[in-house]
């Protein structure tokens, strides 16, 4: 198994590198996480009326990584720098006296500062002790938002040594121009650490904001909220192709609840055919996109058992043969041989896994209250999943578990009911459904059930999936 390997750098925290099974787990341990400092950037001309839409995404992306830790603006110094020329190597002090010290100790080094900002070690010193300092600003050029964006390592002894990132950035002279190159540096920022930025991800959910419950998308951090359906009924359950260009849905528009597959850009319907039965629910793309696999009353008067077809619904399959209700069937993107999903045959649903040809049965969850929702981590050891552990009827939250030693961390404690968890694509965050005094919103965190974003506030909205 891979580890958490922290390269320690003297005098200060360094960077961690994380990988493997553990980071999602460890990646907000404040021990191993640098400090970096982003100073509110300016803007020229009319840039400057766009830059509190640009300062909140980029310390909104680069925190909502979990991968730094932002310091503070009233750690700050008074001076921002707003490009490489803006430092001053300050005058070191003048030769005084060595004073009078123990036999052996060595002298203390002096760091020159300016105080005031115009130097690196104005960052890194206290207190602001910061690992690493974003700064630049945004000018409009020839109607194009440009950004001059820089990242330096504080731990370097001349501003050519520390530059990490130099690099400009376009977009249109607006504020979504601005959050574009905001998502855009802090991208570089947290790709150049190890992670993996989201922006250009999205995450669908179900909205009944216009009054019916139709599909809807958004941005991770909850902006550009836009409707995919309009049915003007109900529209629920997506799942999303691995490559992100496909979305599959449960509707009811046609009288029973039946299978779609619409093309995101532009979105389309691609024309699924629904076997004859009483209720086609989707369920989750296998990871070559090729197949669905889904929940189906066909050939048994009764909801549901678990089937598996082509992408416009021809070559139905059953793989489960329970009599008992199986649903929210979900291929392990990793691998494609096996499949979670919630089943009750034990009595009240539980979360089980099984092979695609429905061979090795096995109950993953102890079978204490409710459990499912069950959804895949992108290395497809791991799943998240809502859970009652034994509480009252309903009272969901959400935990993840290990597949292969079924060790299971609760994220989530109380506070309303909590269910229907999607991985994002980094492996980092999750997003989900919580209901609290009869409001039902999207909210995302990171996998150790830290920084809590709600990402939605209009109408009711739930069953959030994460895709690219």
């Amino acid at each position: 198994m891979n580890k958490l390997i922290c390269f320690a750098i003297a005098l200060s925290a360094a960077p961690c590198i994380l990988t493997g099974q553990d980071a999602t787990i460890r990646v907000s341990k404040e021990s191993c996480i640098p400090a970096i400092a982003i100073p509110d950037f300016r803007g020229t001309g009319d840039a400057q009326k766009f830059m509190a839409a640009f300062n909140e995404t980029l310390a909104a992306d680069v925190r909502g990584s979990g991968r730094f830790k932002i310091v503070a603006k009233s750690f700050l110094p008074t001076f921002v720098p707003q490009q490489p020329s803006d430092f001053q190597q300050p005058t070191p002090p003048p030769a005084e006296p060595p004073p009078t010290r123990r036999r052996n100790q060595p002298p203390q080094p002096v760091l020159p500062t300016t105080g005031g900002g115009r130097w690196m070690q104005d960052w890194s010193s206290p207190p602001a002790q910061a690992n690493h300092l974003a700064f630049g600003y945004t000018a409009p050029q020839n109607g194009v938002l440009v950004l001059q964006g820089w990242l330096y390592d504080l731990s370097k002894d001349t501003p050519a040594n520390a530059q990490l990132i130099g690099k400009r950035y376009l977009a249109t002279v607006d504020e979504a121009g601005a959050r574009k190159i905001a998502h855009e540096f802090a991208a570089d920022i947290i790709t150049l650490f190890g992670g993996q930025s989201l922006y250009g991800t999205h995450i669908y959910f179900t909205s009944e904001r216009t009054g019916h419950k139709e599909i809807w998308m958004m941005d991770p951090d909850g902006k550009n909220q836009r409707q995919i359906t309009r049915f003007n009924n109900i529209s629920t359950y997506p799942t999303v192709s691995p490559d992100g260009s496909k979305i599959a849905f449960t509707s009811w528009v046609k009288g029973q609840p039946a299978i779609f597959i619409f093309s995101v850009d532009p979105v389309r319907d691609l024309r699924y055919y629904n076997q004859a039965a009483s209720v086609n629910q989707a369920g989750s793309f296998t990871p070559d996109g090729k197949q669905i696999v889904y929940a189906s009353s066909a050939g048994t008067g009764r909801c549901c058992r678990i089937f598996a077809a082509n992408l416009d619904g021809t070559g139905f399959r059953p793989i489960s043969s329970s009599s008992a209700i199986e649903v929210e069937p979900k291929v392990n993107p990793k691998t494609g041989t096996d499949i979670v999903f919630s089943s009750g045959r034990s009595g009240p649903q539980q979360v089980y896994r099984m092979s695609m040809d429905g061979a090795d049965l096995e109950r993953l969850t102890p079978g204490i209250g409710e459990a499912s929702n069950a959804s895949w981590h992108p290395d497809g050891q791991r799943i998240a999943f809502a859970w009652t552990q034994g509480y009252a009827t309903g009272a969901f939250n959400i935990f993840t578990m290990n597949v292969a030693t079924k060790e299971y961390v609760q994220l989530t404690h109380g506070d309303g009911k909590n269910e229907n968890p999607s991985w994002a694509p980094d492996g980092v965050h999750i997003v989900f459904a919580k209901t609290r005094g009869g409001s039902r919103q999207i909210y995302s965190m990171l996998a150790d059930g830290t920084q809590l974003q709600q990402l939605t506030t209009a109408g009711q909205n739930e069953n959030p999936v994460w895709g690219k």
